[in-house]
């Protein structure tokens, strides 16, 4: 039974895939062009990609693909329609990433509002030893104690940080992006009275036709001036032209560890803004803890063990 694996790369090298070669005969390629796939898997029993995509004609190529494993959570990579058709069961992983995604947001919010870099920076430079005080507080930061952090997608991610900010003291409410409104332990308000009256914004929601676009010239001007934008859905959520332009325009801060063409080009307005210090980028590294990536080669399995036990 002929196993690929077609981006390993995006596992990460010191994850240990050798378990995977109990299952049958693993074939595994760093990474995977568009023009390779088809002749990579056609001979292929089970197949396991991250981002690599699988059309219904590279299916039809396949005559002996029997299960497909998505090594993450969404499964937009797939055509799920042909995969159904054709009686090829899709199975993705989900919930390996929640701490590690809860942690990567708050190290962002940390160092942004703490001014992280600027402190670094005037030590490293030799500018705080030149000085004339004990001290440095040019460059004044807030607690989040007592702020409101407002979460945009109250999932099990948005549970968990909406945990986490309690604990450090903020005032903690959401915006459901589904429009579907449960029980919860924290206020709901519409997008915008959210955005006017938080400190601190965080979204944890899936990008979809509700979703994409959600935060743009119409409603980033009714951010405070100051406030935090944390993007760690999905890039298309946030109009990377729109931001780039609010943050030349007023002090407002955004840490994105999302975008929506990945890796950021070149050319994209953010990679240009001239005050660089209201934005902070992370390469789409919050779900990529060791311990995340560990549960996520577990998940694979289990889900190779379930399909061959039928």
């Amino acid at each position: 039974m002929k196993i690929t694996l077609l981006d390993a790369k995006t596992l990460g090298a010191d994850l240990d895939l050798s378990p995977l070669e109990a299952f049958g005969e693993l074939e595994v390629y760093e990474t995977t062009t568009p023009a390779q796939t088809l002749e990579r898997i056609k001979d292929s029993y089970i197949i396991i990609t991250n981002k690599v995509v699988i059309t219904d004609e590279i299916m039809a190529g396949c005559e002996k693909l029997a299960l497909i494993c998505v090594a993450a959570t969404g499964t937009n990579n797939i055509d799920l329609n042909a995969a159904r058709e054709r009686g090829i069961p899709v199975k993705n992983v989900a919930g390996y990433s929640t701490q590690s995604v809860v942690q990567h947001t708050f190290a962002m919010a940390l160092y942004m509002i703490e001014k992280m870099g600027y402190y670094d920076g005037v030590t490293r430079s030799g500018e705080w030893s030149r000085g004339d005080i004990f001290t440095d507080i040019s460059h004044p930061f807030m607690e989040i104690c007592g702020k409101r952090w407002g979460i945009i997608g109250l999932g099990t991610i948005g549970r968990e940080v909406a945990k986490v900010a309690s604990a450090f003291g903020a005032e903690v409410c959401y915006t459901s992006t589904s429009g579907v409104l449960r029980e919860e332990a924290y206020p709901h308000m519409e997008l915008n009275e959210l955005l006017s009256s938080c400190d601190i914004v965080s979204i944890h929601a899936p990008l979809n036709d509700v979703t994409n676009n959600l935060i743009n010239s119409t409603n980033l001007p009714l951010f405070k001036d100051g406030a935090l934008l944390l993007n760690l859905g999905r890039g298309g959520i946030v109009n990377e032209s729109d931001l780039a332009a609010e943050l030349e325009k007023r002090e407002l801060y955004a840490a994105l560890d999302v975008t929506a063409k990945e890796p950021i080009a070149l050319d994209n307005p953010l990679m240009h803004i001239t005050h660089k210090e209201r934005l902070m980028i992370t390469p789409h590294i919050a779900w990529a803890s060791k311990e995340a990536r560990v549960k996520l080669l577990e998940g694979i399995m289990k889900n190779i063990r379930e399909f061959q036990n039928g």
